[in-house]
């Protein structure tokens, strides 16, 4: 059933009916099992660490700017007001929300693309597959077993993207990048969300920098459209309530055209079950000019925010800082911590890379400081 008493629609993943844990667990009195992946999410570490890492701009730029822990729970959010609509599972769709970007390095995406630099020769890195390492193996906090021990399923919607070489190596949550077939309708849901939420918020963070403006965003027509409206209603509102206004606006029509556009495609393809949804073309998405637009929206943040000098100035400090880091933990793994000594004794120079993942920006600033005496100044 859903929260408002509505029974889940037949293609939803049914609670009591997924394909379980890597590891049986007698299940939990009071909670379903997607409940129970939920909840594991948020008490872990690598949660907890989220508030201090890097969506677009660097922690202790702004105490209102965005962070991976703030995002994450606005993805949440979206993804589950989506699914409730669709009749779907909305506590698994939550479980995936928050989970999604567990194995983020620190630093956003630039972290990222340095620890891929220096894993080049390694399998590289990748912040989605990092995020199934997270719940996987890397958290220790259970007596049981490494890892949160989660669902098939949520750990099926973490898994966003994947190359067949490391699909093959996933076992059953592989599976499915090397038989072309699409994940439940509730990762497809977390996956949009997501979307919906970074491009949005980026927005709202960009315009309090001051790295784009009001002026700038009169030529993306997705944007323009919901500001024109809030003006012709509001003619005297202050430009900070405006853009308020606009992205509440702005995500709202992006959830309708979605909600709609999904349910045509669900109506079209009737899908009957879980595995009838694996086997259609994925269903949850934009209208053909929605999506247009989202895409012209996208490209914009891409160039004006993502690329500005500014942004780019320290995202290149962060690489920097990263490699470094890098390159002293695989020089000598004496430098590391004795648990990621003892990991690395196991799995080579993955340890140093699951290590630096896990830090937040300003562990891995101190880290740097302690090896290279520099004292950054951002």
């Amino acid at each position: 059933m859903t929260p408002g008493g509505a029974p889940l629609a037949p293609y939803a993943v049914q609670p009591g009916h997924g394909r379980g844990r890597r590891i049986d667990e007698p299940p939990a009195p009071t909670r379903n099992e997607y409940q129970r992946d939920r909840d594991r999410v948020v008490h872990s570490n690598a949660f907890r660490r989220l508030e201090y890492k890097t969506q677009v701009f660097l922690n202790h730029e702004g105490d209102l700017f965005r962070t991976r822990l703030t995002h994450s729970i606005e993805v949440a959010q979206i993804a589950r007001s989506i699914a409730r609509a669709l009749r779907l599972n909305e506590d698994l769709t939550e479980a995936i929300a928050l989970a999604h970007d567990l194995g983020h390095t620190p630093f956003g995406h630039a972290g990222q693309d340095a620890l891929n630099e220096c894993m080049k020769h390694h399998g590289g890195f990748e912040h989605n597959l990092q995020s199934l390492r997270v719940v996987d193996e890397l958290e220790q906090r259970y007596a049981a077993f490494d890892g949160l021990n989660l669902c098939f399923e949520t750990r099926e919607g973490i898994l966003k993207h994947c190359s067949r070489v490391n699909a093959a190596a996933l076992g059953d949550v592989g599976e499915r990048f090397l038989t072309d077939r699409r994940p439940s309708l509730e990762a497809q849901v977390a996956n949009l969300a997501d979307e919906i939420a970074y491009n949005n918020h980026d927005i709202d963070d960009g315009l309090r920098s001051g790295l784009i403006t009001l002026a700038q965003l009169a030529d993306v027509d997705l944007f323009d459209r919901c500001a024109r409206q809030v003006r012709a209603e509001y003619p005297h509102l202050p430009d900070r309530r405006i853009v308020s206004e606009t992205i509440r606006r702005l995500i709202n029509d992006l959830v309708l055209d979605l909600l709609a556009h999904s349910a045509r495609q669900i109506g079209a393809q009737a899908p009957q079950d879980v595995d009838a949804v694996r086997r259609a073309p994925a269903l949850i998405g934009f209208s053909d000019p929605v999506r247009q637009e989202a895409s012209a929206l996208k490209r914009f943040l891409f160039s004006h925010l993502y690329r500005h000098p500014q942004v780019q100035a320290r995202m290149s400090q962060a690489k920097r800082v990263v490699h470094e880091l890098f390159a002293a933990f695989d020089g000598d793994p004496g430098l590391l911590p004795i648990e990621h000594r003892t990991r690395h004794q196991r799995l080579g120079v993955r340890a140093v890379a699951d290590y630096l993942a896990g830090m937040t920006d300003r562990y891995a600033l101190q880290a740097h400081r302690r090896l290279t005496g520099e004292s950054l100044h951002w």
